[in-house]
């Protein structure tokens, strides 16, 4: 079971690496998330989502910019295994459902495919496309779905290669707040 510390570690060990064919590296992608997040005075569940929603691009070995290559990493299911043994579903279905959000967005919101990065439009395609009406009526009624729709917003504006954040140390207590938290026996 990994512990905060090595999560932290692993974006200090890959966090450099470019995010996709954005101008940012995939920690101040992370970074840039969570600050929005917690601007916007969002839940220690959905800041620690917003930290870690790209982390299963950190977790596999399939190289960088893996869309460019036509492959669809499916990082949003990759990192759930670990996370999973450390926080909620408040934390890990946000994470899971951030893919479909975007295609759920495009469906719903006729302006969102165009504001989209030209990265994030080639990972649409690969990711399934625009979600059919009733897919994307479907996607909404689930439970975290709405988080999902927030990181995916926030997601959407993490990529200025210019912005100033908070570093990993400042997110350390909010991710502790937000840890699965075990009774204690009386």
């Amino acid at each position: 079971m990994p512990t905060l510390s090595e999560l932290i570690e692993l974006y200090g060990d890959r966090g450099q690496a470019q995010y996709g064919g954005e101008a940012v590296s995939q920690l101040q992608h992370a970074l840039q998330c969570a600050t929005l997040a917690e601007t916007a005075g969002a839940s220690a569940e959905l800041i620690t989502a917003c930290l870690l929603h790209d982390l299963g691009h950190l977790v596999h070995h399939l190289g960088e910019d893996v869309a460019k290559r036509g492959i669809d990493d499916r990082h949003e299911y990759r990192a759930i295994p670990i996370l999973e043994t450390l926080f909620p579903a408040a934390v890990t279905t946000p994470i899971r459902l951030h893919v479909a959000a975007k295609r759920y967005l495009c469906a719903v919101d006729g302006t969102y495919w165009a504001s989209l990065s030209p990265a994030s439009q080639l990972s649409l395609d690969l990711q399934g496309g625009i979600f059919a009406e009733q897919a994307a009526a479907a996607f909404i009624q689930q439970p975290y779905a709405e988080d999902a729709v927030k990181l995916r917003h926030w997601d959407d504006l993490a990529k200025d290669p210019h912005q100033q954040t908070p570093n990993l140390s400042h997110f350390l207590a909010i991710m502790q707040q937000a840890t699965v938290q075990t009774p204690t026996s009386a």
